[in-house]
């Protein structure tokens, strides 16, 4: 690991991240669930109730929404075991360093610029 990359902090973020994350999850785990017992007590038609449409979209975007947090945590989960592993700031395809600047707007992020576009 680049002797530049402050070890402490970055865990301490990572960690913070995770803190909020996992906060996340349980509210719109609320929300999710709350919308479906709502829904569970009424007969709802999506097709022919006007307000259906929109309790499916609710309920499709609070599902995706938590499948973004859900992943987000694992990738901050890999980030923390790539901190102890001392592999943090470097690309996992490619073994070259992942630049500072991309680490800190991405700090769970796992390649460098160059192999992410590649990737994608």
């Amino acid at each position: 690991m680049s002797d530049s990359v402050d070890f402490e902090g970055v865990r301490a973020r990572l960690a913070a991240e995770r803190a909020s994350t996992a906060a996340q999850i349980v509210a719109l785990q609320r929300e999710y669930d709350g919308i479906v017992e709502a829904n569970a007590l009424i007969a709802v038609d999506d097709e022919h109730d006007p307000e259906g449409s929109n309790t499916a979209f609710e309920r499709a975007h609070l599902g995706a929404m938590l499948g973004r947090a859900r992943q987000q945590l694992v990738d901050l989960e890999l980030a923390l075991e790539r901190l102890e592993a001392g592999v943090y700031a470097r690309c996992e395809v490619c073994g070259g360093a992942i630049p500072l600047e991309r680490l800190e707007i991405l700090p769970a992020v796992r390649t460098c610029v160059a192999c992410a576009g590649r990737i994608h």
